[in-house]
């Protein structure tokens, strides 16, 4: 399967679990692969028959800069869920969403939840 990346988006976002992540907010980073076949849109030259990455990003916009939630794993579910309604063509999805300065105690670069999502037959 061929895959598209959208890769590096960065957001600002109140998403978390402490009440001063929903207060100030913080950044986020999401990449979204889209697995699908690409051959008809490469050899055409249509954007028809692929998936235009602008609406892949307004999509991941609305959901990132959208209603606050707890968790980055529903972040990435609700990204997952949405791309495989929104682009039929699309097989399979794959969202990374990156947290890189959560409020937790230690030294690390950040935090990041990554799933992979099919479409069902």
């Amino acid at each position: 399967m061929d895959k598209i990346y959208v890769n590096g988006m960065e957001f600002y976002a109140y998403h978390g679990v402490f009440p001063e992540e929903n207060k100030l907010g913080q950044r986020f980073f999401v990449d979204v692969v889209l697995e699908m076949n690409t051959v008809e849109a490469g050899q055409t030259d249509d954007l028809t028959k692929t998936v235009n990455y602008a609406e892949v990003y307004n999509l991941t916009k609305k959901v990132m800069e959208g209603k606050a939630v707890k968790l980055v794993e529903t972040l990435t579910e609700t990204i997952a869920k949405d791309v495989l309604q929104s682009f039929p063509i699309v097989m399979a999805v794959s969202v990374k969403v990156t947290k890189p300065n959560p409020p937790i105690a230690g030294h690390y670069d950040s935090v990041a939840v990554e799933i992979r999502r099919e479409r069902k037959a």
